[in-house]
């Protein structure tokens, strides 16, 4: 019992120091020669022309983003279309109701305009 104990604790020690690890030993090994050159911000190789920065609508973050949860949805119901045959009813009905909810998010999103692109 206790050796699960300290098997849990180790990973907890041990778990951050595995990031802070990869941040710092690069700066304390790594060579420093910094330049004018390097400071500069680099896009594509080209001097830019005329500002930056500039907005981009919101919806197309929205769109993008209801394109990522739908898709991370289909991860989800991959196993339970391989499983299917071997499936009790509960395990169809609670597979139906995922697809239903899914449904009922994306018709939401549909009338909120979420899916216009322009």
């Amino acid at each position: 019992m206790i050796n699960d104990w300290l098997f849990i604790g180790l990973i907890v020690i041990i778990a951050p120091l595995i990031p802070l690890a990869a941040t710092v030993i690069p700066d304390i090994i790594g060579p420093r020669k910094p330049s004018k050159l390097k400071s500069e911000t680099y896009e594509c190789g080209m001097e830019t022309v005329g500002e930056t920065w500039i907005q981009y609508k919101v919806q197309y973050y929205i769109f993008t983003l209801i394109f990522l949860i739908f898709d991370v949805e289909i991860v989800f119901l991959y196993p339970w279309a391989v499983a299917f045959n071997q499936l009790t009813l509960f395990g169809v009905l609670e597979g139906i109701l995922f697809i239903l909810i899914l449904v009922a998010g994306l018709v939401y999103a549909w009338r909120k305009g979420a899916l216009e692109w322009f």
